[in-house]
């Protein structure tokens, strides 16, 4: 387990990264549906999409960690969830969007409680070649 959570941090992290720069470089083209939206919003998503590069550095310095830190795979997933808590607002209040912003919620919404069930997978002690539960998580 503390192999799959070093993976699916790194990619992450580097998919975080690689996003946040496309939408910094594309600004509107980079949102489906989004060409026309204007100055200000072209504004605002590359703004945005700075800040995603730098979530997706703390995934990656995270990541690097030995062990890595649960407490920090824990508070990165629940931004995650919390962006597609979001975009459930968003459903709820404005109604669907491009069929890509669905996928994208799913993912938002299925992948936070995996990291929380791998958080600690590195910090656990580990017994005879298994994994156990540290007392008192």
């Amino acid at each position: 387990m503390a192999n799959v959570l070093r993976v699916l941090t790194r990619v992450m992290g580097w998919a975080c990264v690689a996003i946040g720069l496309y939408h910094v470089l594309l600004g509107n083209a980079a949102i489906p549906g989004a060409g026309s939206a204007g100055p200000t919003i072209d504004s605002w998503g590359r703004f945005m999409g700075a800040s995603f590069v730098g979530y997706g550095l703390a995934w990656l310095w995270a990541a690097r960690q030995r062990p890595v830190p649960a407490r920090a795979v824990r508070w990165l997933a629940g931004v995650f969830l919390l962006g597609g808590v979001g975009r459930l607002l968003s459903l709820a209040e404005h109604g669907r969007p491009h069929w890509f912003q669905i996928v994208l919620t799913v993912l938002e919404l299925a992948l936070p409680p995996v990291f929380f069930w791998l958080a600690d997978a590195e910090e656990r002690p580990r017994h005879g070649g298994t994994e156990v539960a540290a007392a008192g998580r």
